[in-house]
Order: C-alpha cells, then structure tokens, then sequence
C-alpha cells in the first residue's frame, strides 16, 4: 500500500514538473509585453519579397535634368533600403514601351517616369494596372485630353513662365528696348509636350500684358524644338538668320537644354552681345552665368525636388495611401548677381 502511494507521489510530482519546464520553455520563447517590434530592413516591400525595387524611366536620360532627378530619387529610394534603377529611354517611343515591360518583368515594386510620347499614356498606365505595379509621372504626365491618369510631380509650368515674362519685362523696360524696332522676341515651345505648353502660355500672357506692342510690330516669333540642344539650336538659327532686321534679340523658351542653344545660335551669328537669352531650370545657366554668355537670367527650380517627391508618391501609392493626382513646385528667376546664394549647393 505504501508502496503504490510513493509511486502516485512521484507519478505527480514528474507531471508537475514536466508541466512547470514546458511552462518555463514557452515563458522564455514568448517576447516581453513592452519590447518593440522589430522593424525590417526594408520598406514599401508590395511584393512581400523582403526587397524593393523602383525603376526611374526617363525620356532622355542623357539630360542633366533627368540625370540629376534620377539621383535624387536613387536616394529616396536607397534611403529606404531598395535599389533603383535608371533607365534612359532616349527620346524613343518603341524603347520606352521595352523600358516599361522590363520593369514589370523584373516584378519592380513601383516606377517612376516621364513619358517620351503622351499618345502611349492609357497604354503604359493599362499595362502597369494589370501587372499590379504603381506608377508616378514625373515632369510630363500621363494622361488623356488633359486630364492626369495617375498622379504627377513636375513644375507649375504657367507660374515659373509667367516669372520668366514678368523679368524680361524689367530687362525690355530698364534698357529701352520695349519699343525698339530692333528688338525682336523669340519664344521657344514644344507644343506637343503638354507639361511644355502652360510654359509658353505663361511667358506669353506675361509679357503681353505689359508691352504688346511686340506682337502687333510683327516683332514676336517662334522656334518650335524638340527639347534637346541641337534642335534649339538649328529652331533658333533658322528664325534669327532669317529675320536680319532684328539685331537685338529676347530669348526664353520651354526648357533649359533649347534656350542655351539659342545662345549658341547667337554666338554664331555675333549677335550675342546685345542678346539676352533667359533659361528654364538654371542647372544648365549655372555654367552660362560663369561666362560672358548672352543668358541673363533662369527660372530656376529644383529637379532633386520632382525626383524624391515621385519616388515618394509611389511608397504612398504603395502603402494604400491616396495620392492627390497633382504635385507641382514653383520657381525664382535667379542672375549671375544671385545664383548661387538662391541655389546653394545646386550652384556648383
């Protein structure tokens, strides 16, 4: 009798201790109450593959604008513990859609772009839904008769070339030249761009405004380019060769890369020292205003700004978040008075 009872004792006694180890080992296995999670490497992972992976596809990616927004939006995203990748379309329609569909090959977690040909806007935004694949515009928008179909980061075109006429309006008035039937004005568009368009529109209205004389003198022109320097500079030669009347011209146009060949174009004309030329952007006036160069002033705005906003309107997109479908910044006309205390480090 005894016997069976010790052994009942020690039966109970290796189940309560069983019980307690087990209790112990899952007490120890279990996290503290207040410790913190955790938090992964990596952020605005949408495959769930513990990587992020962004690609920045550009129109032409050999422009100093794209190549510096580019940067900007490598960092963001490095900032983020992904890789991006920057892909330069150059300026070509059939390589742009290739850009695009390597991307979503390459299961990307976003994109970010400006598009080369806005005709190819509800194809490229299509084939980006299907796949499941946010995408940003940036500097030119994808969209349809004007309406955005995804959100945008760019520039306020219609302001900063509305501050480009308000500046050359000062320079025509401080030097006499408003009247001067010398002096003639040339505005350089892309009218196929739409980002380009409100840009003209801006200088137009402004300049109009004040001295519309210009116009009804028969002593406005345009040169219609498409964004590079080379054409600017061919656009810009034919109308100032082709008009020698007009000795003393007002340039300013709808990107940096078109008015600094319209320098060029006056240089070769020697027309340059009673020219005066005013840029959009300033990343490449910077260079300009170092030199006795016939571009007086830019509007100037940050590129970095447009890369890392895009880059952040995709990890919102990512995130389920909304997006307003515009984002655009604004601008100041900077000389070589100002330049580098405005633009800082983007002076150099």
């Amino acid at each position: 009798m005894k016997r069976k009872l010790v052994s009942v004792v020690l039966a109970a006694v290796m189940v309560l201790s069983l019980t307690a180890c087990g209790a112990a080992k899952e007490e120890a296995a279990a996290p503290a109450k207040d410790e913190p999670a955790k938090a992964s490497a990596v952020t605005h992972d949408r495959n769930g593959d513990g990587k992020l992976v962004i690609y920045g596809i550009y129109k032409a990616g050999d422009q100093s604008w794209f190549i510096n927004e580019g940067e900007a939006a490598k960092a963001a995203v490095e900032e983020a513990g992904g890789e991006f990748y920057y892909v330069d379309s150059k300026m070509s329609p059939e390589q742009y859609l290739n850009d695009i569909n390597n991307a979503i090959a390459n299961n990307a977690d976003g994109i970010v772009t400006c598009i080369p040909d806005q005709t190819l806007s509800q194809a490229v935004v299509d084939t980006c839904k299907e796949a499941g694949i946010p995408i940003v515009a940036a500097d030119d928008g994808l969209e349809m008769n004007g309406e955005k179909l995804v959100p945008w980061v760019g520039i306020n075109g219609y302001n900063i070339g509305f501050a480009n006429g308000e500046w050359i309006n000062e320079y025509l008035a401080s030097n006499g030249l408003a009247d001067d039937a010398e002096c003639g004005l040339l505005l350089m568009t892309m009218s196929t761009v739409s980002s380009c368009v409100p840009r003209t529109d801006g200088e137009y209205d402004a300049i109009m405004a004040k001295n519309p004389q210009i116009e009804k003198d028969g002593r406005l022109f345009y040169a219609d380019y498409d964004g590079t320097t080379d054409k600017g500079n061919t656009t810009a030669a034919a109308i100032i060769t082709g008009n020698p009347q007009i000795k003393k011209w007002i340039v300013t146009g709808a990107n940096e890369e078109g008015t600094v060949g319209a320098v060029r174009a006056l240089e070769t004309a020697s027309l340059d020292k009673d020219a005066c030329v005013v840029g959009l952007g300033a990343y490449m006036a910077k260079d300009e205003f170092k030199k006795d160069s016939c571009m007086k002033a830019a509007a100037y705005f940050s590129e970095l700004g447009i890369g890392r906003g895009s880059v952040e309107a995709v990890f919102d997109l990512i995130d389920g978040k909304d997006v307003p479908l515009e984002k655009a910044v604004d601008a100041i006309v900077v000389t070589p008075e100002n330049y580098e205390e405005v633009m800082g480090d983007a002076a150099k």
